[in-house]
């Protein structure tokens, strides 16, 4: 009779063994294996009693909606890797190298004609909100 497991020896058996030991013998967890313990659901109504500052959800930086981090995050990889400070038309001639959606190339067109400083300056000149600094 073989014991323990075929896919490793001994060693690993007795290993695993003492891992595992304090689940066994305490018929519950340990403090020292929580990583093991799932984590418990939250039920829909602690969700919905949930509160945030008005105008702000979590992981949305102060000043900007979720729609706006999602359109600014859109523009974002369509135009990764440019050279700032940058044109208008580089924008474009980027945007369209890329293959960038008919949605986002009608946003850079949108763009006044003038130089632009990053990320942040566009969605500025389009009117999408743009995080507020710390101070």
């Amino acid at each position: 009779m073989q014991r323990g497991s075929d896919k490793h020896g001994p060693r690993m058996d007795d290993q695993q063994k003492h891992e595992t030991e304090g689940m066994v013998r305490g018929g519950g967890s340990t403090h020292a294996e929580e990583w093991k313990e799932p984590e418990a659901m939250r039920s829909a109504d602690e969700e919905s009693t949930q509160s945030y500052p008005p105008g702000h959800e979590p992981g949305v930086p102060q000043g900007m909606t979720q729609q706006d981090v999602d359109v600014r995050s859109e523009l974002a990889r369509w135009l990764s890797d440019t050279h700032w400070p940058t044109s208008k038309e580089e924008l474009l001639r980027r945007a369209q190298r890329q293959g960038a959606p008919d949605r986002v190339l009608d946003m850079v067109e949108a763009l006044p004609d003038r130089s632009f400083e990053n990320m942040a300056d566009i969605a500025q000149s389009l009117g999408i909100g743009v995080e507020q600094g710390r101070w």
